[in-house]
């Protein structure tokens, strides 16, 4: 499969066409700004900004997804590490957002550039309505001339609704601003086959889909102990972008200039699908599910090899506590999950539904129960890489 199979007319499909990319997201790491004290490192951060101000003078813009206000409101309150409760980070966060932002405002001040403080949460990524208000926000400070800074709201997010780190975001950020190309920067200069500091352990330059990675292992947080995804988070992150049309490239915030000038480094994340509706990208990556059904082989061939919906003929068992709406997994009679999607009825009425037609249901059901389990357009394969 080539890079450029999947890839829009002047879109990137190549490493060497970021140089030339119309709009690009870059996310950097609280480890990539942090002091190992913890403290915000202002050096640091203006070293990027260096890069970002010449980038966006040669009239390319730039998208700054940026981890570090909880990091930097921790020497603040007299903390000395990232706190593990939430209540704890979100009043680290809303000290440390403040200091973030005005340092960036320092730093770009030097190329009269004005940053735009955009904070979200999951819900404004996942809600349509919201959805198209952030958009429409990010879109209207580049064309303003501004330099959005995103990062989630975490003062106010709570776990059940959070991202979990910026990694995440930045992909969702990536597909929502239609950028041509995602850039991760952390303390560690590209993806290697085991820890970087073993001579064993060799760089991969390239990979072109999920089975490049096999037995690869993938490290924590940096040394600094102030992030929250490590390694394991930014491959996610770029599979995801990857898998919604947009190439990703990971490398360390001390290269982002090469990364930017289209040179041969760090880790290089190649299209691997069309570009998705950010409803199903989020399905298929980040959807808490709740439950599941399973289906025989006749359903599981029908939805994997002709993109059909799931109907009730086709499903043999349910699992789990689900309203109309939820997002719920789909598996084989081997218990495979090969799909997700948003299920059109209740964990308590499928199992008077199984076995029987769409014209059965509406028959001995009512007229409420003749459609679908679960749409085709509200549902995504997880089986194969590259499913619809």
């Amino acid at each position: 499969m080539s890079e450029s199979q999947f890839t829009d007319s002047g879109s990137v499909s190549a490493r060497t066409d970021i140089a030339a990319a119309r709009r690009i997201v870059i996310k950097v790491g609280s480890s990539s700004l942090t002091t190992l004290d913890g403290g915000l490192d202002e050096a640091k951060l203006i070293a990027l900004t260096d890069v970002i101000g010449a980038h966006r003078a040669a009239g390319h813009e730039v998208i700054l997804v940026s981890s570090g206000a909880i990091a930097a409101g921790l020497e603040p309150m007299g903390l000395n590490k990232r706190p593990r409760d939430l209540a704890t980070q979100q009043a680290a966060a809303g000290v440390g957002q403040g200091l973030l932002m005005a340092a960036y405002t320092r730093a770009l001040g030097r190329y009269d550039l004005v940053p735009g403080q955009v904070l979200l949460s999951a819900d404004d990524l996942i809600r349509r309505t919201r959805y198209k208000n952030a958009q429409r926000a990010i879109d209207k400070l580049l064309a303003l001339g501004t330099l959005p800074i995103v990062n989630e709201n975490d003062a106010v997010a709570t776990e059940e609704i959070r991202f979990g780190d910026n990694d995440r975001l930045a992909a969702l950020v990536a597909h929502l601003a239609h950028a041509d190309a995602l850039v991760l920067l952390s303390d560690v200069d590209a993806l290697y086959s085991g820890p970087p500091h073993l001579p064993e352990s060799v760089c991969i330059e390239q990979v072109s889909s999920i089975a490049d990675l096999g037995d690869i292992a993938i490290g924590g947080t940096g040394a600094a102990g102030t992030g929250t995804g490590g390694m394991a988070t930014k491959v996610e992150a770029a599979l995801m972008v990857a898998d919604s049309g947009i190439p990703a490239v990971l490398t360390s915030a001390e290269r982002v200039s090469a990364v930017l000038g289209g040179e041969r480094v760090g880790t290089w994340f190649s299209v691997t699908h069309k570009r998705r509706g950010t409803r199903l990208l989020w399905l298929r990556h980040l959807a808490r599910t709740f439950g599941s059904v399973t289906i025989d082989n006749g359903a599981e061939s029908a939805v994997l090899a002709h993109g059909t919906s799931l109907l009730a003929a086709g499903v043999t068992d349910v699992t789990g506590d689900f309203e109309a709406g939820d997002p719920i997994e789909i598996r084989n009679l081997g218990g495979e999950v090969i799909a997700r999607g948003m299920t059109n009825f209740s964990s308590h009425e499928l199992p008077a539904m199984f076995g029987m037609s769409t014209d059965e249901l509406g028959t001995r059901l009512g007229n409420d129960y003749r459609k679908e389990v679960i749409h085709r357009n509200d549902l995504v394969l997880t089986h194969v890489s590259g499913g619809r």
